[in-house]
Protein backbone atom coordinates (compact mmCIF):
# COMPACT_ATOMS: atom_id res chain seq x y z
CA UNK A 1 0.00 0.00 0.00
CA UNK A 2 1.73 2.92 -0.74
CA UNK A 3 2.18 6.11 -3.52
CA UNK A 4 3.18 5.35 -6.86
CA UNK A 5 3.55 9.14 -7.89
CA UNK A 6 3.36 12.66 -6.30
CA UNK A 7 2.51 15.79 -8.52
CA UNK A 8 2.54 19.17 -7.42
CA UNK A 9 2.17 22.72 -9.11
CA UNK A 10 2.10 25.92 -6.95
CA UNK A 11 3.29 25.08 -3.36
CA UNK A 12 6.11 26.92 -2.28
CA UNK A 13 8.94 25.93 -4.44
CA UNK A 14 7.47 22.98 -5.83
CA UNK A 15 6.64 24.72 -8.94
CA UNK A 16 6.41 21.75 -10.93
CA UNK A 17 7.09 18.52 -9.90
CA UNK A 18 6.08 15.43 -10.91
CA UNK A 19 8.25 12.40 -10.02
CA UNK A 20 7.79 8.54 -9.14
CA UNK A 21 8.18 7.82 -5.53
CA UNK A 22 9.69 4.12 -4.01
CA UNK A 23 9.37 2.41 -0.88
CA UNK A 24 12.26 4.19 0.66
CA UNK A 25 12.61 7.57 -0.60
CA UNK A 26 15.04 9.99 1.03
CA UNK A 27 15.36 13.23 0.03
CA UNK A 28 18.74 15.74 0.28
CA UNK A 29 19.23 19.25 -0.37
CA UNK A 30 20.00 22.57 1.08
CA UNK A 31 18.36 24.64 3.17
CA UNK A 32 14.61 26.19 1.35
CA UNK A 33 14.84 23.65 -1.86
CA UNK A 34 11.34 22.12 -0.72
CA UNK A 35 12.83 18.87 1.20
CA UNK A 36 10.53 19.64 3.97
CA UNK A 37 7.69 21.39 1.51
CA UNK A 38 6.96 17.51 0.23
CA UNK A 39 6.39 16.51 3.74
CA UNK A 40 3.47 19.14 4.05
CA UNK A 41 1.68 18.37 0.81
CA UNK A 42 1.30 14.58 2.11
CA UNK A 43 0.04 15.95 5.21
CA UNK A 44 -2.75 18.74 3.33
CA UNK A 45 -3.75 15.45 1.26
CA UNK A 46 -4.22 13.43 4.90
CA UNK A 47 -6.12 16.55 6.20
CA UNK A 48 -8.31 16.86 2.85
CA UNK A 49 -9.27 12.78 3.09
CA UNK A 50 -10.51 14.14 6.70
CA UNK A 51 -12.34 16.65 6.46
CA UNK A 52 -9.61 18.97 8.27
CA UNK A 53 -8.13 20.73 5.20
CA UNK A 54 -9.64 24.27 6.28
CA UNK A 55 -7.51 24.13 9.54
CA UNK A 56 -4.37 22.73 7.99
CA UNK A 57 -4.56 25.63 5.45
CA UNK A 58 -4.95 27.98 8.68
CA UNK A 59 -2.13 26.31 10.20
CA UNK A 60 0.48 27.35 7.12
CA UNK A 61 -1.10 30.32 7.31
CA UNK A 62 -3.93 30.48 4.60
CA UNK A 63 -3.30 29.56 0.81
CA UNK A 64 -2.38 32.57 -0.05
CA UNK A 65 0.99 31.98 2.03
CA UNK A 66 1.98 29.17 0.49
CA UNK A 67 1.34 29.45 -3.01
CA UNK A 68 4.69 29.85 -5.78
CA UNK A 69 4.81 33.47 -6.23
CA UNK A 70 7.28 33.13 -9.23
CA UNK A 71 6.53 35.10 -12.55
CA UNK A 72 4.50 33.46 -14.80
CA UNK A 73 3.22 30.63 -12.46
CA UNK A 74 -0.77 30.30 -12.12
CA UNK A 75 -2.25 31.31 -8.55
CA UNK A 76 -3.39 28.42 -7.29
CA UNK A 77 -2.31 24.71 -6.05
CA UNK A 78 -2.54 21.60 -7.70
CA UNK A 79 -1.66 18.56 -6.03
CA UNK A 80 -2.34 14.63 -7.59
CA UNK A 81 -1.07 11.12 -6.87
CA UNK A 82 -1.39 7.35 -7.96
CA UNK A 83 -1.30 4.93 -5.30
CA UNK A 84 -0.81 1.47 -5.71
CA UNK A 85 -3.55 -1.53 -5.61
CA UNK A 86 -4.27 -1.49 -2.03
CA UNK A 87 -6.73 -4.14 -1.62
CA UNK A 88 -8.88 -6.68 -3.33
CA UNK A 89 -11.91 -4.11 -4.83
CA UNK A 90 -9.14 -2.58 -6.29
CA UNK A 91 -8.45 -3.39 -9.59
CA UNK A 92 -5.73 -1.03 -11.13
CA UNK A 93 -3.40 1.85 -9.43
CA UNK A 94 -5.63 5.18 -8.09
CA UNK A 95 -5.35 8.43 -9.28
CA UNK A 96 -6.73 11.02 -7.39
CA UNK A 97 -6.36 15.30 -7.80
CA UNK A 98 -7.67 18.01 -6.80
CA UNK A 99 -6.75 22.24 -7.08
CA UNK A 100 -7.33 24.91 -3.85
CA UNK A 101 -7.86 28.50 -5.65
CA UNK A 102 -7.29 31.60 -3.19
CA UNK A 103 -10.89 33.33 -2.51
CA UNK A 104 -11.03 36.25 -0.56
CA UNK A 105 -8.97 35.87 2.90
CA UNK A 106 -9.61 32.38 2.48
CA UNK A 107 -9.47 29.57 -0.43
CA UNK A 108 -12.06 26.73 -2.55
CA UNK A 109 -11.61 23.52 -4.17
CA UNK A 110 -11.86 24.49 -7.51
CA UNK A 111 -11.85 21.45 -9.00
CA UNK A 112 -11.23 17.64 -7.99
CA UNK A 113 -10.89 13.81 -9.25
CA UNK A 114 -11.14 10.76 -8.50
CA UNK A 115 -10.95 7.21 -10.61
CA UNK A 116 -11.02 3.76 -9.79
CA UNK A 117 -12.02 0.14 -11.18
CA UNK A 118 -13.34 -2.75 -9.67
CA UNK A 119 -11.52 -5.97 -10.11
CA UNK A 120 -14.66 -6.44 -12.94
CA UNK A 121 -13.30 -3.59 -14.75
CA UNK A 122 -16.69 -1.52 -14.06
CA UNK A 123 -15.74 1.86 -12.31
CA UNK A 124 -16.07 1.54 -8.53
CA UNK A 125 -15.77 5.24 -7.63
CA UNK A 126 -15.26 7.76 -10.31
CA UNK A 127 -16.32 11.66 -9.98
CA UNK A 128 -14.54 14.64 -11.67
CA UNK A 129 -16.00 17.16 -10.05
CA UNK A 130 -16.30 21.46 -10.04
CA UNK A 131 -16.86 22.50 -6.47
CA UNK A 132 -16.28 25.79 -6.88
CA UNK A 133 -18.05 27.60 -3.40
CA UNK A 134 -16.62 24.62 -1.50
CA UNK A 135 -13.84 24.30 1.15
CA UNK A 136 -14.35 20.56 1.91
CA UNK A 137 -12.83 17.96 -0.73
CA UNK A 138 -16.12 15.48 -1.97
CA UNK A 139 -12.94 12.94 -1.42
CA UNK A 140 -13.82 13.60 2.55
CA UNK A 141 -17.89 13.05 2.18
CA UNK A 142 -17.01 9.60 0.58
CA UNK A 143 -14.33 8.72 2.91
CA UNK A 144 -16.86 9.26 5.64
CA UNK A 145 -19.75 7.57 3.66
CA UNK A 146 -20.82 4.45 5.01
CA UNK A 147 -20.94 3.38 1.48
CA UNK A 148 -17.87 3.17 0.26
CA UNK A 149 -15.57 1.53 3.60
CA UNK A 150 -13.08 0.50 0.98
CA UNK A 151 -11.66 3.58 0.75
CA UNK A 152 -10.00 3.77 4.01
CA UNK A 153 -7.62 1.23 2.25
CA UNK A 154 -6.30 4.24 0.45
CA UNK A 155 -3.00 5.23 2.03
CA UNK A 156 -4.45 8.84 2.50
CA UNK A 157 -4.85 8.78 6.25
CA UNK A 158 -2.58 6.55 7.56
CA UNK A 159 0.43 8.93 8.00
CA UNK A 160 2.62 9.82 10.58
CA UNK A 161 5.21 12.83 10.32
CA UNK A 162 7.74 12.72 12.41
CA UNK A 163 10.10 15.48 12.84
CA UNK A 164 13.68 15.48 15.20
CA UNK A 165 13.27 19.34 14.60
CA UNK A 166 10.22 19.66 17.14
CA UNK A 167 11.14 16.57 19.00
CA UNK A 168 10.77 18.02 22.49
CA UNK A 169 13.95 16.75 24.49
CA UNK A 170 13.94 19.64 27.05
CA UNK A 171 13.31 18.81 30.64
CA UNK A 172 9.34 19.01 30.38
CA UNK A 173 9.18 16.99 27.37
CA UNK A 174 6.87 14.27 26.90
CA UNK A 175 9.75 11.65 26.61
CA UNK A 176 11.44 12.72 29.88
CA UNK A 177 8.04 12.67 31.93
CA UNK A 178 5.77 9.68 32.63
CA UNK A 179 2.82 9.14 29.95
CA UNK A 180 -0.16 7.55 29.88
CA UNK A 181 -0.83 4.25 29.58
CA UNK A 182 -3.21 3.54 26.40
CA UNK A 183 -3.10 1.03 24.05
CA UNK A 184 -0.41 2.55 21.52
CA UNK A 185 1.20 0.75 19.45
CA UNK A 186 2.66 3.52 17.90
CA UNK A 187 5.34 6.21 20.09
CA UNK A 188 3.63 9.08 17.85
CA UNK A 189 5.09 12.61 16.69
CA UNK A 190 6.30 13.98 19.80
CA UNK A 191 6.96 10.64 21.24
CA UNK A 192 4.17 11.27 23.91
CA UNK A 193 3.09 7.61 23.56
CA UNK A 194 6.52 5.76 23.04
CA UNK A 195 6.21 3.88 26.53
CA UNK A 196 3.07 2.74 26.06
CA UNK A 197 4.05 2.02 22.92
CA UNK A 198 7.16 -0.40 24.05
CA UNK A 199 4.60 -2.09 26.90
CA UNK A 200 1.60 -3.19 24.99
CA UNK A 201 4.26 -4.49 22.44
CA UNK A 202 6.14 -6.30 25.39
CA UNK A 203 3.01 -7.96 26.76
CA UNK A 204 1.61 -8.83 23.51
CA UNK A 205 2.35 -12.43 22.07
CA UNK A 206 1.49 -11.22 18.66
CA UNK A 207 3.96 -8.14 18.99
CA UNK A 208 6.45 -8.99 21.50
CA UNK A 209 8.87 -10.31 18.40
CA UNK A 210 8.58 -6.29 17.49
CA UNK A 211 9.55 -5.15 21.13
CA UNK A 212 12.84 -7.87 20.98
CA UNK A 213 13.75 -6.39 17.88
CA UNK A 214 13.97 -2.87 19.36
CA UNK A 215 15.93 -4.15 22.29
CA UNK A 216 18.32 -5.99 19.79
CA UNK A 217 18.77 -2.67 17.79
CA UNK A 218 19.58 -0.83 20.99
CA UNK A 219 22.13 -3.56 22.26
CA UNK A 220 23.77 -2.89 18.68
CA UNK A 221 23.65 0.87 18.98
CA UNK A 222 24.86 1.30 22.64
CA UNK A 223 27.48 -1.46 23.42
CA UNK A 224 26.40 -1.01 27.08
CA UNK A 225 22.90 -1.29 26.73
CA UNK A 226 21.34 -4.33 28.31
CA UNK A 227 17.26 -4.03 28.92
CA UNK A 228 14.65 -1.94 29.25
CA UNK A 229 11.90 -1.68 31.85
CA UNK A 230 8.43 -0.10 32.04
CA UNK A 231 7.09 0.05 35.50
CA UNK A 232 3.63 1.74 36.12
CA UNK A 233 3.75 4.39 38.51
CA UNK A 234 0.15 4.98 39.43
CA UNK A 235 -2.65 6.81 38.28
CA UNK A 236 -2.80 4.98 35.05
CA UNK A 237 0.99 6.02 34.03
CA UNK A 238 4.38 4.29 33.22
CA UNK A 239 7.75 5.24 32.88
CA UNK A 240 10.72 3.92 31.19
CA UNK A 241 14.16 2.12 32.83
CA UNK A 242 17.26 1.83 30.79
CA UNK A 243 19.68 -0.49 31.92
CA UNK A 244 23.55 -0.61 31.24
CA UNK A 245 25.43 -3.82 31.66
CA UNK A 246 28.32 -1.97 34.28
CA UNK A 247 25.37 0.17 36.50
CA UNK A 248 23.69 -0.77 39.38
CA UNK A 249 20.80 1.33 39.35
CA UNK A 250 19.01 1.88 36.24
CA UNK A 251 18.64 5.30 34.52
CA UNK A 252 15.60 7.55 33.85
CA UNK A 253 14.17 9.26 30.59
CA UNK A 254 15.64 12.52 32.31
CA UNK A 255 18.93 10.70 32.85
CA UNK A 256 19.33 10.25 29.06
CA UNK A 257 21.28 12.06 26.50
CA UNK A 258 19.00 13.77 23.75
CA UNK A 259 20.86 11.43 20.85
CA UNK A 260 19.94 8.39 22.97
CA UNK A 261 16.08 9.16 23.02
CA UNK A 262 15.97 10.29 19.25
CA UNK A 263 17.34 7.06 18.57
CA UNK A 264 14.74 5.39 21.13
CA UNK A 265 11.68 6.87 19.71
CA UNK A 266 13.25 6.37 15.99
CA UNK A 267 13.58 3.08 16.32
CA UNK A 268 10.06 2.28 17.93
CA UNK A 269 8.67 4.04 14.90
CA UNK A 270 10.45 2.10 12.16
CA UNK A 271 9.97 -1.32 14.05
CA UNK A 272 6.60 -0.76 15.09
CA UNK A 273 3.82 -2.92 14.07
CA UNK A 274 1.62 -2.44 10.84
CA UNK A 275 3.20 1.12 9.81
CA UNK A 276 1.86 4.08 8.74
CA UNK A 277 3.19 5.66 5.58
CA UNK A 278 6.46 7.49 7.23
CA UNK A 279 6.98 11.24 6.47
CA UNK A 280 10.24 12.15 8.92
CA UNK A 281 12.31 15.29 8.94
CA UNK A 282 15.83 15.72 9.47
CA UNK A 283 16.25 12.16 11.57
CA UNK A 284 19.79 12.99 11.92
CA UNK A 285 19.74 15.55 14.34
CA UNK A 286 21.81 14.85 17.42
CA UNK A 287 22.38 10.98 16.24
CA UNK A 288 26.54 10.47 15.73
CA UNK A 289 27.44 8.78 12.14
CA UNK A 290 27.45 5.19 13.19
CA UNK A 291 23.78 5.70 14.48
CA UNK A 292 23.14 6.94 11.18
CA UNK A 293 24.33 4.24 9.78
CA UNK A 294 22.21 1.41 12.27
CA UNK A 295 19.35 4.37 10.88
CA UNK A 296 20.04 3.49 7.45
CA UNK A 297 19.59 -0.32 8.08
CA UNK A 298 16.47 0.24 9.49
CA UNK A 299 14.80 2.53 7.18
CA UNK A 300 15.54 -0.21 4.18
CA UNK A 301 13.73 -2.97 6.71
CA UNK A 302 11.10 -1.16 7.46
CA UNK A 303 10.34 0.11 3.78
CA UNK A 304 9.79 -3.62 3.05
CA UNK A 305 6.69 -3.36 5.11
CA UNK A 306 5.52 0.38 4.27
CA UNK A 307 6.18 3.73 2.40
CA UNK A 308 9.20 5.63 3.88
CA UNK A 309 9.32 9.20 2.88
CA UNK A 310 12.74 11.03 4.41
CA UNK A 311 13.82 14.64 4.14
CA UNK A 312 17.61 14.89 5.75
CA UNK A 313 20.85 17.01 5.31
CA UNK A 314 22.82 14.54 6.09
CA UNK A 315 25.61 13.15 3.68
CA UNK A 316 26.36 10.11 6.50
CA UNK A 317 22.70 9.18 6.43
CA UNK A 318 22.84 8.52 2.63
CA UNK A 319 26.53 7.20 2.69
CA UNK A 320 24.74 3.59 3.62
CA UNK A 321 21.92 3.81 0.85
CA UNK A 322 21.22 2.71 -2.77
CA UNK A 323 20.97 5.66 -5.71
CA UNK A 324 17.50 4.29 -6.08
CA UNK A 325 16.62 5.59 -2.55
CA UNK A 326 17.99 9.01 -2.63
CA UNK A 327 16.36 11.80 -4.28
CA UNK A 328 18.36 15.13 -4.77
CA UNK A 329 17.02 18.08 -4.60
CA UNK A 330 18.15 21.63 -6.27
CA UNK A 331 16.66 24.74 -6.32
CA UNK A 332 16.56 26.58 -9.66
CA UNK A 333 15.48 30.04 -10.30
CA UNK A 334 13.21 29.64 -7.31
CA UNK A 335 12.26 26.19 -8.36
CA UNK A 336 13.13 22.63 -6.89
CA UNK A 337 14.30 19.93 -8.92
CA UNK A 338 14.32 16.94 -7.99
CA UNK A 339 16.45 13.59 -9.28
CA UNK A 340 16.90 10.30 -8.28
CA UNK A 341 20.60 9.76 -7.44
CA UNK A 342 20.19 6.68 -10.42
CA UNK A 343 18.80 9.57 -13.11
CA UNK A 344 21.29 9.05 -15.84
CA UNK A 345 21.02 12.56 -15.93
CA UNK A 346 23.37 13.14 -13.01
CA UNK A 347 25.89 10.86 -14.33
CA UNK A 348 27.13 8.84 -11.56
CA UNK A 349 27.13 5.30 -12.59
CA UNK A 350 30.94 5.14 -12.97
CA UNK A 351 31.66 6.94 -9.68
CA UNK A 352 29.38 4.64 -7.62
CA UNK A 353 31.57 1.69 -8.89
CA UNK A 354 34.65 3.77 -6.61
CA UNK A 355 32.70 6.01 -4.04
CA UNK A 356 29.87 6.27 -1.85
CA UNK A 357 26.70 8.88 -2.15
CA UNK A 358 27.92 10.40 0.66
CA UNK A 359 31.91 10.90 -0.80
CA UNK A 360 30.33 12.20 -4.04
CA UNK A 361 27.95 14.59 -2.23
CA UNK A 362 31.18 16.02 -0.49
CA UNK A 363 32.96 16.45 -4.09
CA UNK A 364 29.99 18.08 -5.89
CA UNK A 365 29.31 15.30 -7.84
CA UNK A 366 26.10 14.74 -6.88
CA UNK A 367 24.52 17.79 -6.29
CA UNK A 368 21.90 18.98 -3.37
CA UNK A 369 23.84 21.47 -2.04
CA UNK A 370 24.04 25.13 -1.59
Amino acid sequence: MRYLQIQVKGYKSLADVARDLHPLTVMIGPNGCGKTSLLEVFQLVREAALGRLRDAIENLGGLESVLTHISGEPSRLEIGFRAEQVSAHFAEPVFYYFVLRPRGSGYVVAAERLNEKDVDGARLISFDADNSGLELSQLSILWNSQSFPYLRDFPLARTLHVSSLSFDVGPRGAIRLPQALTPAIQPGPNGATLFAALYNMRESKALRSSYKRIEETLQLAFPDFDHLELPVVGAGQITLTWHEKHLTIPLYPNQLSEGTLRFLWLTTVLLSPEPPLILIDEPEVSLHPELQKILAALLQDASARTQIIVATHSPELIRWLEPDEVVVIDKLDGKSKFAWANDPSLALEAWLKEYTLADLWYMGNLGGRP
